[in-house]
Order: structure tokens, then C-alpha cells, then sequence
């Protein structure tokens, strides 16, 4: 009994002197498979604890190349170097503090979809891509942010029962640039490929923007926002949280700030 009443009153102490967390900013950079309403990163952002001001800038269409050659990188850059006051406009997500300085700046960045051939912003696989990926990570790294580097998520495209995991050669750039760099890496491509093939086809299109149309009786395409690539709000959820709990491992300082589940199941 007495044995339970000193553990009881550890906990109470324990609990009483814990120390409230800082805040801290996590920026999201990528394409669509980040951005708001057709990629995961606003369900990402909804599982951080109010201490996180996490904002979401993936944008449609980008490669690790259009991405600085439009500007969308300077953004970054002063969220960097601004003075800590939270925001109000991140995606999914926004804490309190009030005009407190962030303890921590992180930045994780996900490309390879449009750098593939074929794109109108492709890039060259060997020469540019890895460089442009290893150069975000230095960016970051120069203005005293954590720099987090990201495979691609997979397309969910099969032939067959087996996933054509079509990006995997990105995904191994972004990783040797990582290394390289000697920056954290999250490799969502493998993650996100094994369990795509875990489900298989029809699971896997449930994970859609849109549902897949039913094949037409005069053999005409149906017009849909269907497709392989993009994500509704169950792939969005789905990702979100396999990015989260791979942040949590690769960056262990994160981790206090992504309790278990989304904001509003905690709510």
C-alpha cells in the first residue's frame, strides 16, 4: 500500500513539474501529394499538439525545381528568419504563444512526382534532382532550422497484384541526399509502398481524391478526379499519421509534440 501511495505521489510530482513545451514551427514543402485538399499534409498538421505552429505549402504541380524557380522557396526562408509570432494561416494547424519564439524551426520536404520525365517541371534524376534536394537541406541547416528530407509517397498503381512502385529510384535519391547532407530522412515511399501492396487494388482506391467512376456502357472515359497519385480524406489520414509516427523516430526532439491521434479526436 505504501509502496503504491510513494508511486501515486511520484506521478502527481512528476505531472505537476513538467515543464509546458515550447513552441515550435513545422513547415511542410512539396507537391500535391502534400498540399491541402488533395495530399496529406493537412492531416499531418492536425496531429501536432497546439504548441506547433505547422504550416502546410506543398503545391500542386512542383518539382524540387519549380518549386525555387517560382519563388514558393522564399516563403521558407522567411518563416526561418521571422520573429517566432504564430502565424494563423497554416495548413490544418495553428498553436497559441502569441508572439513567442519558436524553440525549434523544422522543414520537411518531399518532391519526386514531377521531377519524373514527361513533367512539365522534370528534372534530371542523377545530375539535378539530388542536388536540388540536398541543396533545401542546407538552406534550412544554414538559417538554424532541422531540415527533414522525405521519399515520395507511392502512386497506387498495380499490375497485376503487385504495386508498380514507380518512384522508387526518387525515393533512393532523396535518401543518398540525406545522407550526404547527414540530415534526418523519412522514407515514406517504402512505408507507404508496403502498405499499399498490404491492401491491395480495390482497398488502395479507396484512398482517392475521388471515388473510381463505374466504366461507362458506351466505352467513353467518365470525366473524374479519380486517379492513382492524389488522396482523399482517408489517404490523407492514412499518410498523415505514417509521416507522423516516421518523424517521431527520425527526429526524436518532435516527438513530445505528436501525442497519439488527430486534434480532434483528442478534442
Amino acid at each position: 500500500m505504501r509502496r503504491l501511495s510513494i508511486l501515486a505521489a511520484l506521478a502527481l510530482s512528476a505531472s505537476a513539474g513538467a515543464a509546458p513545451l515550447p513552441p515550435v514551427r513545422v513547415i511542410l514543402v512539396g507537391d500535391s501529394t502534400v498540399a491541402s485538399n488533395n495530399g496529406y499534409g493537412d492531416a499531418l498538421c492536425a496531429r501536432f499538439s497546439p504548441e506547433v505552429d505547422c504550416v502546410n505549402l506543398g503545391a500542386n504541380g512542383r518539382s524540387s525545381k519549380s518549386f525555387r524557380a517560382e519563388g514558393r522557396w522564399d516563403k521558407v526562408l522567411e518563416l526561418l528568419q521571422d520573429d517566432g509570432k504564430i502565424s494563423g494561416k497554416s495548413g490544418g494547424k495553428s498553436g497559441g504563444n502569441e508572439g513567442g519564439k519558436f524553440a525549434a524551426r523544422y522543414v520537411l520536404v518531399q518532391f519526386g512526382h514531377n521531377d519524373q520525365p514527361g513533367k512539365r517541371h522534370a528534372t534530371d534524376l542523377v545530375a539535378e534532382f539530388p542536388a536540388n534536394m540536398a541543396r533545401y537541406a542546407a538552406d534550412v541547416r544554414a538559417l538554424g532550422g532541422v531540415p527533414v528530407l522525405v521519399t515520395p509517397l507511392t502512386r497506387r498503381t498495380f499490375k497485376g497484384a503487385y504495386l508498380r512502385d514507380t518512384l522508387a529510384p526518387w525515393a533512393a535519391a532523396t535518401r543518398r541526399a540525406a545522407a550526404a547532407e547527414n540530415v534526418a530522412v523519412i522514407d515514406l515511399n517504402t512505408d507507404s509502398a508496403a502498405a499499399v501492396q498490404a491492401m491491395g487494388q480495390a482497398e488502395a482506391d479507396t484512398l482517392a481524391e475521388a471515388p473510381a467512376p463505374p466504366p461507362s456502357p458506351d466505352g467513353k472515359k467518365v470525366k473524374s478526379k479519380f486517379d492513382w497519385t492524389h488522396l482523399g480524406p482517408k489517404g490523407s489520414a492514412l499518410f498523415g499519421a505514417m509521416v507522423g509516427n516516421e518523424l517521431k523516430r527520425a527526429v526524436p526532439a518532435i516527438a513530445p509534440y505528436l501525442p497519439p491521434g488527430d486534434r480532434a479526436a483528442r478534442d
